[in-house]
Parts: C-alpha cells; structure tokens; sequence
C-alpha cells in the first residue's frame, strides 16, 4: 500500500455532502503545499446524497473495489436533510469502515493555543487527549430487525455486539498509545446495565491491563466520564470506549477544546491490507454548506493524520505546526470561531505559513 519513493499516493477522495466537498478541497490544498504538487494522485469520486437521489445507493455497485487499491480514502462528511440518516450512513461510510477492517478510530482532542474553551477554566489548563474508539461492532453493528412495521404491534430490534477480539485489540492499541504519551488509559462503558457485552469488555480490558503494568488504569461509566470530560479534561490521556461511546465522547471532547471544527478522526487498519479513511469529525452541516464560510481545519488536521499513516511525518508535523500558527494568531477565523474570515482565507492562510 505504499508507492516507491518517485511514485505519487493515489489519494481515493470523497467529498461527501454538504461542506464535505469544501473541506475536502482545502486539505486537499494544504497537502500539495506540504508535500509538494504531484506527489498525490487525487481521485475524486462523486458519492453521497446526491449520487443516492441519481441511482438509489450512495456509491456504485463496485465501489469498494474501486477503493481498495488505493493507499488511502480522504472523506468530507456524510448526510443529507433529502436522504433519511441511516441511509447516507449505512450506504457509505460503515460498509467502508466494515470491509477494510479500520477497527481502529482514533480521535485526537486538543485545545489549541490562541483558542478559546466554552469553559473559563480552561485558559489554566492544557488539553491533549486521544479517543481510541472500536470501529467496526458494539453499537453499531447491523445486527437487529423490525416486524409488523406500521402497525401498533411493530417491534423493532437493535443489537449490539462485542466480541473478545474486537475488545482486545481496541484496548491493545489503546494501552500502546499510552505508553507513547502520559500512561494513563481510560476505559468508558455502562457495564452495570448492559450486563453482557461491557461486562465482557470490562474483563477484557483488565487482562489487557496486566500486560501493561507501567501504564495506570481508570474504569468509569459512560456518565461518570461525560461529567468528567466538562469538570475536569485535563486528567484524561487516551480514552477507549466502544463505537457509540467513543463517538459520542469525542463530539463532546470537542466541544469543550472550541467545537468540532478543528476535531479530526482517522478510521485504521494497522494491517494496511487496505486503505485506512481520514475525516473530519463533524458533519455536513446542511446550514453553512456553499456558503464558503466551512472551518476547513479539522479536514486539514485528518489529512495531516493521514500523512502520519503515509509514513511522511515531517509534512504531517509541518501541517499542524502550520494550523497551531494560524490560531495562535487569531487574525484569520471562520464564525465558528469567532471571526469573519471564509474557508478559502483560512486554507491560503496555512498555505503561507507552510511556504
């Protein structure tokens, strides 16, 4: 999955919805600038809402094929008000999630200097935290049904999965992350009602634990650790949770470090027997979207995740020394954050402090 060193990384590129083909657009900018042209091939594919409301699925027949030969997916975001929900999510970004095995989520959670919290506290505090969030079963499995639909005896069935394997590798590359940043790993689940499945990552996560003894340990509920995340994020290092308490602690996370635009997310196979997905944690954000007003900075954050996994480091810090420069600054921000600048003034801003 990696070219020679004269070979460009063919780049398969989804848009996506909404801002999602925006944000796209600047990070695909900022990579070339930090890279240099020519050495990412960009396929650009056109699938999402608009691709569903054309042909009735949210990309072709062969699409994962399409994708699999590539080194990497950049995506923008997923939904659509036109197309219901679980349509636009189950019709794109799980099955790419599921076929290519990218188990792993991590999301970074930082509060950038010259960005301000919703909470005052935080002006005393650093923050730099990961969420390693399972990926590919808990709550998100497709696993479940609905009978007599429509009718007042309709019943309707949402399974969750867990199995030793899909918790033990999350939590195995949660406690190895650790061990390259401050040793602490926090574990999420709501085991003392769902007495199965979180029972089972509970343990799972306690026989990881001995193999980690340098590595100190935390095991709270999924509310317990919301709360926490508000009093006190500062204690948090990385946190491993399942795939619908990772995702929705990692919003939250955001949130509280100045929201979702400057919150990246990688989807990863450590395999790499097939292509890894980078995105921005947002979503399309149907309101702003053609308005050119789109924080462009969490798709350039995922993109610089992505030359992490593409072995180019140096391009990768370069892109996030470049994003650090243009906060600190303050003079260049989307509404989001306060400011009046558009989405192309904050990608030729980092462009600049690239060059």
């Amino acid at each position: 999955m990696s070219p020679g060193a004269s070979e460009p990384f063919d780049i398969a590129v989804i848009g996506g919805d909404g801002i999602g083909p925006e944000v796209v657009a600047s990070a695909v900018e900022v990579v070339d600038a930090a890279l240099g042209a020519g050495r990412c091939r960009w396929r650009h594919l056109s699938w999402g809402a608009d691709h569903w409301l054309a042909h009735g699925a949210m990309m072709p027949a062969d699409g994962l094929a399409e994708l699999a030969g590539a080194d990497a997916i950049l995506l923008g975001a997923v939904g659509d008000p036109r197309v219901p929900d679980h349509v636009t999510l189950h019709g794109l970004l799980l099955p790419i999630r599921r076929r290519f095995d990218q188990f792993l989520c991590v999301r970074p959670v930082v509060l950038h200097p010259g960005v301000r919290s919703p909470l005052w506290k935080l002006e005393q505090v650093s923050v730099d935290l990961v969420v390693y969030r399972e990926n590919t079963e808990g709550e998100y499995a497709d696993v479940g049904g609905r009978l007599y639909q429509g009718t007042e005896a309709e019943v309707a069935i949402q399974g969750n999965v867990f199995t030793r394997r899909g918790c033990r590798r999350i939590i195995d590359a949660a406690f190895r992350a650790a061990r390259t940043r401050r040793k602490k790993v926090s574990s999420i689940t709501k085991s003392n009602a769902q007495a199965y499945g979180m029972v089972l990552w509970d343990e799972v996560f306690r026989e990881t634990a001995r193999d980690y003894p340098d590595v100190a340990t935390e095991s709270l509920l999924v509310d317990a650790a919301a709360m926490d995340l508000v009093r006190r994020p500062e204690a948090f290092d990385v946190i491993v949770a399942s795939n619908l308490f990772g995702d929705i602690l990692s919003d939250l996370a955001a949130a509280v470090v100045g929201g979702l635009g400057l919150a990246p997310s990688a989807n990863i196979d450590p395999t790499r027997r097939g292509p890894s997905m980078f995105e921005p944690v947002h979503g399309s954000a149907p309101d702003i979207a053609e308005q050119g007003v789109a924080n462009p900075i969490a798709a350039v954050l995922a993109a610089a995740m992505m030359l992490d996994h593409l072995d180019r480091g140096a391009a990768a810090r370069a892109v996030r020394s470049a994003v650090d420069r243009v906060l600190s600054q303050g003079t260049v921000r989307t509404p989001d954050l306060g400011g009046t600048a558009r989405t192309t003034d904050v990608t030729r801003a980092l462009i600049a402090e690239l060059a």
